[in-house]
Parts: structure tokens; C-alpha cells; sequence
């Protein structure tokens, strides 16, 4: 009878219920005392196994997973030119939840973080070495402008190494690209230039435009002075002037004084002292 109780009280020790949350996917394993653990199932959470005896889980994130590599100070990158250029690549990928079961047996380790010892045996050095590649491919100056090239470069050769595996590459991002204090300050003060150098321009070619409409006006001028210098001969202003005085004459309020004037068209003016009319 007490062996039955120490057995009865054995069994229920070793029974358990391992669980697995949301957005992951539970490999789970029996381990009997005397045999070395063995699979028993994969479970996809949010579940659990239900009690059973000697069951242990192993939870994988099947969520996608950002893993960001930074080539700064001694790790820069020379550029095609060699200029030093410091930057970020992201590489945003996940495990493939049919596959969970290939990565823990051939890819994983125990422990609280498979997936970072997964990456950091698996693919980070790869990762490094494919985007210091594709990065030395352009002057320095250049790379800002090619990043979306870079990045889906570096995107192809992850892809073509994780082929067949349980990892399921999504995007790479290639960012924060940064120059040397010097180049950026050079960069900076071009930039600067060529803005000043455009506004000077714009403000050559709207002088230049005043300019033309101003000799323009002094052109249609110098023509409407031709065109009535030509209209004005003597005959046509001595018939203004008679057309001029006529309608003063029908006008009910006027003086009119007729005074001589020389051949130059100048009124003759002079002074007649009082008593020589007589003697003359």
C-alpha cells in the first residue's frame, strides 16, 4: 500500500501544465526520469497543454523581431571614395510559426532568449558583412541618395541565405547615415552657396526684365513723339489755333486780345509816352 501512495504521489509531483501566450508558438517536451526529453507537440498560444506528466515548454515569438547593427567609431565603414561613414541597418524578420519546431531542434538554444542566440549565431555576422559590402559601392556622398538601393541588396542576400530555414526576413532599412563634422560642414556651406548663388540669379533676371520693359516704354515714346512731331507742321497748328479760337468766340463768356508778333511768333511789346502822339 505505500508503495502505491509513493507512486500515486510521484505522478502527481511530475504532472504540469505548461502554457504559451499569445503570438507564440510552444514547443513542448516530456521528460520521463530515466529517459532523456523527447517532442511530445507544438502548441500555438494563447492554450495550454493541460496536465500532463513531465511536460515542459519551450515558447518561441512568432511576432516580427527588429535586430539593429551599427557601424560607428572603429566599426564606420569606408565609402568607394573613403570616407568614413557611420549608419544603422535594421533588419526586421520573424520565425516561421510552421517552422518552430525546425528552428528550436536545429537553430535554437535554451534559455530566456533563443531567438537573439538564433540571430547572433545565424545571421548577424552575414548580415554585417552583406551590408558593409553593398555600402562600399558608392562614394560617400553618394550613399544618402542609393539607401533604398543598399537596403534591398542587403534584403536579397538575407534572403537567399535564410532559404529553407525558419526565418522569414521581412525588410531591411539602412539609416541615421552620418559624415565626418568636416564633410557635413562642407556640405552645409555649398548648400549655402548655391542658395545664394540662385537668389542672385533671380534677382539678375527680374532686373533684367524691368529693364526690358523700360526700354520698352522709351521705345513705344520715342515713336509717339516721331509720329506727332511729323503731325505738326506750321499749317496744322495755325488751323488748331483758328479752330480754337472759334469755339471761344461761341462761347458766351470771353475776352479776346489780338496782339502783333514777330516774324518768330514773339508779341511785340514797348512803351509810348503820353504827349508825342501830337507832336508826331
Amino acid at each position: 500500500m505505500r508503495r502505491l501512495f509513493a507512486m500515486l504521489a510521484l505522478g502527481i509531483i511530475g504532472c504540469t501544465n505548461p502554457s504559451t501566450p499569445a503570438g507564440f508558438v510552444g514547443y513542448v517536451t516530456k521528460h520521463p526520469y530515466t529517459m532523456p526529453a523527447r517532442f511530445y507537440e507544438l502548441q500555438t498560444g494563447p492554450t495550454s497543454t493541460g496536465l500532463g506528466w513531465m511536460l515542459e515548454v519551450t515558447n518561441i515569438s512568432v511576432t516580427p523581431n527588429t535586430s539593429t547593427e551599427e557601424f560607428v567609431g572603429p566599426d564606420a565603414v569606408l565609402a568607394k571614395d573613403n570616407l568614413r561613414i557611420e549608419f544603422r541597418a535594421h533588419l526586421l524578420w520573424k520565425i516561421d510559426p510552421e517552422n518552430v519546431k525546425t528552428f528550436v531542434e536545429k537553430y535554437g538554444e535554451t534559455g530566456e532568449n533563443p531567438l537573439g542566440s538564433a540571430y547572433k549565431n545565424f545571421i548577424k555576422e552575414p548580415f554585417r558583412t552583406y551590408t558593409r559590402d553593398e555600402v562600399q559601392k558608392y562614394d560617400g556622398l553618394d550613399i544618402k541618395d542609393n539607401i533604398d538601393a543598399v537596403g534591398s541588396a542587403v534584403q536579397s542576400r538575407i534572403l537567399k541565405l535564410t532559404r529553407g530555414t525558419p526565418f522569414t526576413i521581412i525588410s531591411v532599412v539602412i539609416g541615421n547615415i552620418q559624415y565626418p563634422q568636416t564633410v557635413a560642414d562642407s556640405v552645409a556651406n555649398k548648400l549655402a552657396a548655391t542658395q545664394v548663388l540662385e537668389q542672385t540669379t533671380v534677382e539678375i533676371q527680374t532686373a533684367r526684365a524691368r529693364a526690358q520693359i523700360r526700354e520698352a516704354e522709351a521705345d513705344g515714346i520715342a515713336k509717339a513723339m516721331d509720329t506727332i512731331n511729323q503731325k505738326l507742321t506750321p499749317l496744322y497748328v495755325e488751323y488748331e489755333a483758328i479752330q480754337a479760337q472759334q469755339k471761344m468766340v461761341n462761347s458766351p463768356n470771353h475776352t479776346e486780345v489780338y496782339i502783333p508778333v514777330g516774324p518768330m511768333g514773339v508779341p511785340i511789346v514797348g512803351t509810348m509816352k503820353m504827349g508825342q502822339q501830337g507832336k508826331e
